[in-house]
């Protein structure tokens, strides 16, 4: 018996291989399945060559020296091996850290982690709209302040911060500075120079590429400052250690590669998406609201609140469609989202709130029978 799959509308929290990607892959899980770091032969040397060639690519797309692309297993891993390699170093300048109280967990938990050993942490909270206090952030850098770690795009709300700003105050204020741009990557131009970033992590899956890869671009300066997490081989050129897996970092180099070659045309299509969603909610929904900043927001994102609709109730009444609410469920308890806190929401109207990510493969057709999906569902929670 052949079930139907819900309309899957859940691409910040992972995407659909593209086809083409598989296609790069393929060869070197089969035929082409040498060890990399085993080059007396032809099969490790050709494993090498490829890992190179992904390594020159996804260098060239952030205008970055191939020298300081790290292969990772993704973005929480470069996230930890960045802040706690740079806190592990025993000359560090300060013991002091910015970041926002909305980043990805892997970067709050790795600053609290720091915390423990000694480090002072300044959590800022965001603006109403998500987006950083630049002034707020200046103040807090005119302390000697070591790291600076501000995520490119939210995963939650979808927000785009001020980057280039972000990135001249911590060069002013000598703060290494680093971005969680898992969600940034392949759908925003990155410009590691321009922006003055010093360390970025990314993650395949969320690009339309394979799960288990992520890259940590670091500068040299940055680099000889971090300290390893564990220890091996040094394969990452002493960075990290552990065989790398040729199919995976050649899928991420192809997906960021084919991602941003198609930037355009993709983003424009995923907008006019949004824009027919939200305009069909809207006209049903009266007291529909938005959350997170309406002008700088990746197209594919919507955070909706409806209040007096509890998200997770509605989720479990629509399983013909996946989407989120972006909170964090931990041995049965709901943990409300703390992104949607640390702009000022309440504990009642997080749980009105839930995320829609919307990608490149979705139709126009997917998103009309979900937005009606969505109203049937929450009017049939208010009648009951």
């Amino acid at each position: 018996m052949n079930i139907e799959k819900p309309i899957f509308l859940d691409n910040q929290s992972t995407t659909a291989l593209d086809s083409r990607v598989f296609e790069k892959m393929s060869p070197f899980f089969k035929e082409d399945f040498g060890n990399p770091h085993s080059t007396h032969h032809s099969y490790g040397r050709e494993a090498s060559e490829a890992i190179n060639t992904a390594r020159k690519v996804i260098a060239s797309n952030l205008n970055a020296n191939h020298q300081d692309i790290y292969f990772t297993s993704g973005a929480t891993e470069s996230n930890n091996i960045l802040i706690k390699g740079l806190g592990s170093f025993s000359k560090v300048k300060s013991k002091r850290i910015i970041t926002l109280k909305s980043e990805h967990k892997c970067v709050l938990q790795s600053c609290k982690r720091l915390e423990e050993d000694g480090f002072e942490v300044i959590y800022l909270s965001p603006k109403s709209d998500g987006l950083v206090d630049l002034d707020q952030l200046e103040d807090a850098l005119n302390v000697p302040t070591f790291l600076t770690s501000i995520m490119f795009v939210n995963n939650e709300t979808g927000v785009i911060q001020p980057m280039k700003k972000i990135g001249e105050l911590c060069r002013d204020y000598e703060s290494v500075f680093h971005t969680d741009a898992a969600q940034a990557a392949g759908k925003i131009d990155i410009d590691v120079e321009e922006l003055n970033i010093d360390a970025l992590s990314i993650s395949g899956h969320k690009m339309y590429g394979p799960k288990g890869i992520g890259v940590l671009y670091v500068n040299t300066p940055t680099r000889l400052q971090i300290k390893p997490l564990f220890d091996g081989g040094g394969q990452e050129k002493e960075l990290r250690s552990g065989t790398l897996p040729t199919p995976l970092c050649v899928g991420l180099s192809e997906a960021l590669n084919l991602s941003l070659k198609e930037k355009d045309q993709t983003n424009d299509q995923i907008i006019e998406l949004r824009l027919r969603m939200l305009e069909i909610l809207s006209n049903s929904i009266n007291d529909l609201k938005v959350n997170g900043s309406n002008t700088s927001r990746i197209e594919g994102n919507l955070n909706i609140m409806i209040p007096g609709i509890d998200a997770e109730v509605l989720i479990n009444n629509m399983p013909e469609i996946a989407i989120s609410t972006g909170s964090a469920c931990t041995s049965g308890f709901v943990e409300r989202s703390h992104v949607l806190q640390s702009m000022g929401m309440s504990d009642e109207e997080a749980s009105y709130s839930f995320r829609i990510g919307i990608g490149k493969h979705n139709t126009r057709e997917e998103i009309e029978t979900a937005s009606n999906t969505i109203i049937n569902a929450v009017n049939k929670i208010k009648k009951n």
